[in-house]
């Protein structure tokens, strides 16, 4: 569940970046599984683009910044985008920023999010696809593990869409289920948590 729902004020400034167009993207695919995912299906040509134009745009960042990103090949060149050009750090990986994993949607349809979107809100079992409660719980124990280790950070946290909806849900205290409804960043989008 949402592990920071209770913390007043956090210690460290939060920003997500969803990854940029992935080849997975391209042909329409839902790729959730670490087997295929960790090191294939990353960035497109206009993915790269995407998260260089992203970067640019923003004027918060620099060379302090701390970057944690999922460990799948599309988020980490993301990130590795975002730490060039800011010139920060080396990117730290994690598996708690990995996609949301869709089960027996994986590796089908990218017209089957919707399904799932549809029985997250009304709260229906998923069987072996994860729910937003399981995202939202290793997320945001993350971030718990983030505000024991640093204080008065700026912090990238580079990742995928469902998982960054769903913690963006989570920072502003609402019930994760709603991620879909309440937020919907574009690929390579890099936006300001709390």
């Amino acid at each position: 569940m949402n592990k920071i729902k209770d913390i007043k004020k956090l210690n460290n400034t939060y920003y997500v970046i969803r990854h940029g167009q992935s080849r997975a993207n391209i042909k329409k695919l839902i790729m959730s599984s670490p087997k295929y995912a960790v090191k294939n299906y990353g960035l497109s040509e206009l993915g790269k683009q995407q998260a260089k134009d992203s970067i640019k745009a923003n004027k918060d960042l620099d060379k302090n910044t701390i970057i944690y990103s999922s460990d799948f090949k599309r988020a980490r060149e993301t990130a590795e985008i975002v730490r060039v050009h800011i010139k920060a750090k080396p990117i730290i990986l994690t598996k708690a920023l990995r996609e949301r994993y869709f089960g027996k949607y994986d590796r089908t349809s990218d017209k089957n999010y919707d399904k799932v979107w549809e029985l997250d809100i009304k709260d229906k079992p998923l069987g072996e696809i994860e729910s937003v409660y399981s995202v939202a719980d290793r997320a945001t124990k993350l971030i718990l593990d983030l505000e024991k280790k640093y204080k008065g950070k700026k912090i990238v946290l580079a990742a995928h869409g469902d998982i960054v909806n769903i913690l963006l849900t989570c920072f502003i205290k609402k019930d994760p289920k709603f991620h879909h409804t309440l937020f919907s960043l574009k690929t390579a989008e890099l936006r300001k948590a709390n």
